[in-house]
């Protein structure tokens, strides 16, 4: 810590992180509570010889420096006094002639007590929430080494899975990244390499984990173990008071993925954009960003029910959360942590998610996009995703607007094809192309044109079916809606996924 850094940050005043104390001639007494909040939360800066009410320098009595750390030190390292005990090592500044006393403060490993008391730091200060069992486990749970979806379940077999859902996965994995490492795995095997079987570290016996069963578990497993688990989509338009549509999910991960994007997809505007030289849905990147951050990051310890709200002129999110810091979000200075790695990790492998910090960074690209707005993230122990809508809420929205940019496409190509005299005709044609019969037939084909070629784009499977770009656009839209067909990776270099059987 240099001076000015130091004078930046009385400058900037008492905050989360930020303890002012006078102490002129000795220690306050309320110094140790923040020393343990800070531990126990974030940690924090503590500096002597500031009023904390106007930010003055004071300074401390230079004849009661050398007390006061020797005092300080003693105390902190006193285990009948702070539990376990700490080694902080206090540095003397000097500032416009007085003497200013700086201690840091590191978040610490372990749940610290003060004199037998536990202590948080918030906003409004330093709190006892020993007596709030709630708080307390919560804290514990942020301390622990081992991640609260990493609980193991050693009574609980491979057959409380749906197998089902693991083999889906497994192809989505292996269309994504050729020569997988999941490629020739069983199901068991897929979890292992997953960390999604680990051994008790009580019992000593090995089971599947909290992770594997949110991500593969069949219904009935989800709700034994973790019965207040669920994600609430609202569509919230008409209705204020209560909602035009609503969906409660409370089936797999992965699952949960496709549905609520689904639900985005039923109810937002999909204007194409371009991104560089590449037409692209700002709308479904935007989905898919918020949608794997209240599924993979949200802190499964906690009953709140997630929440996915579509209203007129703004999508948010809300999920409960081991906030790491409160308040908005900036771009520029923020700093990812990891949640619940299991969970991300394989959503990373099957294209749900990219890696650690990029949902942050893209949300921001593709909102500019889709609305010309900035997105707002806030963190607390909820946190929130706000999408402004801007001028795409008053667009019309669903298939019929497909419809109709496709009519137009093909009505402007067959007036360049066609003269007047065969008009009639032409349009007979297109009435056929985009008719519920031929748009079947053109999707089949689609489909065993992917089967074969899935890297093809939208142009060259036009240009193969001798039909518009709209037509192929349209069909694509359908096969995605009805969960047929769904592209995994990036535009230039992603590849088409089929799903039979649905």
């Amino acid at each position: 810590m240099t001076v000015d850094e130091l004078r930046e940050l009385i400058h900037s005043g008492e905050k989360m992180d930020v303890e002012f104390k006078k102490s002129e001639n000795g220690l306050n007494k309320d110094i140790y509570e923040s020393v343990c909040s800070f531990n126990n939360r974030n940690g924090g800066h503590l500096i002597l010889g500031i009023a904390d009410t106007t930010k003055e320098i004071v300074g401390v009595n230079p004849q009661k420096v050398d007390k006061i750390l020797k005092d300080f030190t003693t105390s902190v390292n006193n285990a009948n006094k702070i539990n376990p005990s700490m080694y902080l090592v206090p540095e003397v500044y000097e500032i416009d002639g007085k003497k200013i006393i700086y201690i840091w403060v590191p978040e610490g490993m372990q749940v610290r007590r003060l004199n037998g008391r536990i202590l948080d730091r918030t906003y409004e200060g330093d709190i006892d929430i020993t007596d709030n069992a709630e708080l307390v486990y919560k804290m514990y749970a942020r301390k622990q080494s081992t991640y609260f979806v990493n609980k193991v379940y050693s009574k609980l077999g491979m057959e409380f899975l749906d197998y089902d859902v693991i083999r889906r996965a497994k192809k989505m994995a292996v269309s994504r990244v050729d020569s997988h490492a999941w490629e020739n795995m069983n199901e068991e095997e897929i979890l292992r390499s997953s960390g999604l079987i680990l051994t008790d570290p009580d019992t000593g016996r090995e089971g599947i984990t909290l992770a594997a069963i949110l991500l593969f578990g069949k219904d009935s497993t989800i709700m034994s173990v973790l019965p207040q688990y669920k994600t609430d989509a609202i569509y919230r338009v008409k209705n204020m008071d209560r909602y035009d549509d609503r969906e409660v999910i409370i089936t797999n991960l992965i699952d949960s993925y496709r549905r609520l994007m689904d639900f985005g997809k039923k109810h937002l505007n999909d204007t194409f954009v371009l991104d560089g030289d590449q037409s692209v849905s700002a709308r479904d990147k935007i989905l898919r960003e918020v949608i794997s951050n209240i599924l993979a990051h949200r802190d499964f310890a906690n009953a709140y029910t997630a929440q996915f709200v579509i209203e007129k002129e703004r999508v948010f999110t809300k999920n409960s959360n081991l906030p790491h810091g409160h308040g908005e979000l900036q771009l520029n200075k923020f700093e990812p942590f990891p949640k619940n790695p299991p969970i991300s990790k394989v959503f990373r492998e099957i294209g749900y998610a990219d890696e650690l910090g990029s949902g942050m960074r893209n949300t921001y690209k593709y909102t500019k996009l889709y609305s010309g707005e900035s997105p707002v993230f806030v963190e607390g122990e909820v946190f929130e995703i706000l999408i402004p809508m801007g001028h795409v809420a008053g667009l019309q929205t669903g298939p019929e607007k497909i419809l109709e940019e496709n009519s137009k496409e093909n009505s402007k190509e067959n007036n360049k094809e066609n003269s007047k005299e065969n008009s009639k005709e032409n349009n007979k044609e297109n009435s056929k192309e985009n008719s519920k019969e031929n748009n079947n037939e053109i999707s089949g084909k689609i489909i065993d044109i992917l089967q074969a070629e899935p890297e093809l784009s939208i142009e060259k499977i036009a240009k193969r079916l001798q039909v518009t770009n709209g037509t192929v656009r349209y069909s694509i839209e359908m096969l995605k809606r009805t969960g047929v067909l769904e592209h995994i990776g990036p535009t230039k270099k992603g590849k088409w996924v089929i799903y039979h059987g649905k």
